[in-house]
């Protein structure tokens, strides 16, 4: 293979050997003679692949019992929709803790469903970006829950202190940041991720649910959006995104392999030193986000004067550093250095921001 490092925010590269993997049973799965995405969802051969991905999903995340694990269709903005539909109840009312762009639309769409306190948290007045402590949160003590994004993925910020939200459930977007560092579950009432980060392809979207806040849906919420309707068909009320669900199974095995969500976490945040240590000693690249909020998974950068910016991704792209470019609505460069992103990436990256750097000089 070549040496080329993907830096997509999602969706993102897999790991190697999963792509090894899949690509020998392409064909001839388990002995079928037809491809994984051609058998049945209810097959013994497909059930046996969703059980086994399941129960590596909860030994690695140490899922209780009285949490329901689905595997949903929509992506992440679907849950947007899928929560309030589920969990507004008849208070119809919500917090939602604001720290950058996906947090916002989130919000934005649950407003359609109830009424919705959107609560930005970001302090910038001194020209940094902060989160404000979690005790200076304003939590409404009669909310149905209280919603927050622990990674910004357009924006590069991370929580990593999870909220006290008392006895109001507490749901969390972790789509960017599911498997990056352990997480006590038990603390939620409901985690959400799209897939195409650190779990697979993009097409699946994975929800954790407690069981107490089932059954709590609006009448009008589709039964493809209902949880206990998904918890009790065992995520196939219909047909399930069956070759989706088969990658993150083994993704699921690889990060087991590497020693679990511990072990990826020491490596993520290995990455994520090198290159904001090098951002911040140099004159040429800038992040303005405090140290103690800074994404390990999404890493943005710019630099000082941007009229190099064209000419350094085009570069980039040539010593196969690809999909550097910032989002959209922050502009900029943008990393994105998930599980499967080797730390030789992430030094080959640095090595190329060093030389660029010097050779405008």
């Amino acid at each position: 293979m070549s040496s080329v490092y993907n830096f997509c925010a999602g969706p993102a590269m897999l790991p190697v050997d999963v792509m090894k993997k899949a690509q020998s049973e392409f064909l001839n799965f388990a002995d079928t003679g037809s491809s994984v995405m051609e058998l049945s969802h209810r097959s013994k051969e497909f059930v046996a692949v969703a059980e086994k991905a399941e129960a590596n999903l909860r030994n690695l995340m140490a899922i209780p019992e009285n949490y329901k694990v689905l595997f949903c269709h929509g992506g992440g903005r679907g849950q947007f929709s899928a929560i309030a539909l589920n969990l507004l109840g008849e208070t119809k009312k919500a917090d939602y803790i604001v720290t950058g762009a996906w947090s916002k639309s989130a919000a934005e769409e649950a407003s359609h469903y109830g009424n919705i306190n959107a609560v930005n948290v970001i302090d910038n007045s001194d020209g940094t970006q902060r989160v404000k402590p979690s005790n200076e949160w304003p939590i409404s003590q009669d909310a149905a829950y209280v919603h927050y994004c622990p990674n910004e993925t357009v924006d590069g910020i991370e929580i990593f202190q999870v909220p006290d939200t008392g006895d109001v459930p507490l749901v969390a977007d972790m789509s960017s940041t599911i498997l990056s560092r352990e997480f006590d579950v038990s603390k939620f009432g409901l985690i959400y991720a799209g897939a195409q980060k650190n779990i697979g392809p993009s097409g699946l979207t994975l929800v954790i649910v407690r069981e107490d806040l089932l059954g709590k849906a609006h009448i009008d919420t589709p039964s493809i959006m209902n949880y206990q309707v998904l918890a009790k068909n065992g995520s196939m009320y219909n047909t399930p995104p069956t070759y989706a669900w088969y990658l993150a199974g083994l993704v699921f095995e690889w990060l087991l392999a590497k020693g679990g969500v511990s072990a990826i976490a020491e490596i993520n945040a290995e990455k994520a030193q090198l290159l904001y240590d090098y951002i911040d000693q140099s004159d040429f690249y800038q992040n303005s986000i405090v140290p103690e909020n800074r994404s390990l998974m999404n890493v943005p950068f710019w630099l000082n004067n941007d009229e190099f910016s064209a000419d350094f991704l085009a570069q980039a792209q040539t010593q196969g550093l690809t999909a550097l470019k910032g989002h959209r609505m922050v502009g900029g460069m943008r990393a994105s250095i998930y599980n499967a992103m080797p730390i030789e990436g992430v030094q080959a990256l640095v090595d190329f921001m060093k030389k660029f750097a010097a050779g405008t000089k």
